[in-house]
């Protein structure tokens, strides 16, 4: 088959690669030249202007969007649904709102556009290991691509998750779940790292891999990060982002009235993590001191 990928990021340019290795025809797009010409090197085709994608494509057309969520998605969406035709499909491979997804196939179906939402997991190691590939849309335009989606996917790992926005909803729960697992390791590791024993936390964490309860992937990233950064991880700072989809996750258990306490807590975490100090801390502390003559720390 032959699709455009448009954005070049860690994700997207990756995707284009495997694509491209299992046989596919890739038109690939970037806003920045660079990264363009960068992977027209290793053989793809590539294209400088989105009236270039288009005219490159044989209809129906498949423009695959992997740009960041929110204004950048919405506003490429519109510049390729300007440019393309009735029966062309645009997939949306990044992390959006379901809400968004929602809107957005109910807008290009009234232009005849096909839109499919597709949340994708597998980071940097996707390239080799393949990307978890969740799929929302109607069937015939989800029928269609499922070449592409094999192709991306290791073995057992495409899903077709239902209607419009199903494959972001999946995809946000996903990252929510994620949120919880890698704070749970985090939280067992720094009880071992504070305890008394001399522990060697990288031996342990291969350790847990071969025929324990709590092996996986995340666990074998653990390993690595032990090797390259030390036991102390002394070269990183403790300050976690987030994307959205944990947020969402939370928001959308609040909606249905669905216990999330894990997902929550971790999503909190990582707003702790970001400040230098906390001012809630700092709170407690005067609490204590004011009806337990507790010791407090100058600041």
């Amino acid at each position: 088959m032959e699709l455009a990928i448009v954005g070049l990021g860690r994700m997207g340019g990756n995707m284009a690669r495997r694509l491209h290795r299992a046989g596919h025809r890739v038109i690939a797009f970037n806003r920045s030249p660079e990264k363009t010409r960068e992977i027209m090197v290793e053989g793809l085709e590539g294209a400088f202007e989105p009236s270039d994608v288009v005219k490159m494509l044989t209809a129906p057309r498949i423009v695959w969007l992997m740009v960041p969520a929110g204004d950048a998605t919405e506003s490429t969406m519109e510049e390729f649904a300007a440019l393309l035709s009735p029966g062309d499909v645009i997939v949306d491979g990044g992390n959006s709102n379901f809400h968004d997804s929602k809107r957005r196939h109910a807008l290009l179906s009234e232009r005849g556009l096909q839109f499919v939402d597709a949340g994708i997991s597998g980071g940097v190691w996707g390239l080799k290991n393949g990307y978890g590939t969740m799929v929302g849309g109607d069937p015939e335009p989800v029928k269609h691509l499922e070449p592409i989606f094999h192709a991306l996917a290791p073995e057992g790992g495409y899903v077709h998750c239902g209607p419009p926005g199903s494959g972001h909803y999946t995809k946000m729960v996903h990252n929510g779940i994620e949120y919880g697992l890698m704070q749970a390791y985090a939280e067992g590791f720094e009880i071992m790292h504070a305890s008394d024993y001399p522990l060697d936390l990288e031996a342990i964490a291969r350790a847990w891999q071969h025929g324990t309860v709590i092996r996986s992937w995340l666990l074998e990233l653990a390993g690595n990060a032990f090797n390259e950064h030390g036991t102390d991880l002394a070269d990183l700072k403790g300050w976690v982002a987030d994307s959205g989809e944990g947020r969402w996750t939370v928001q959308e258990a609040m909606d249905l009235d669905v216990p999330a306490p894990i997902i929550t807590l971790s999503l909190q975490a990582r707003f702790r993590s970001r400040q230098e100090e906390s001012y809630g801390a700092r709170v407690l502390a005067a609490l204590r001191q004011q009806f337990g003559g507790h010791a407090v720390k100058p600041g």
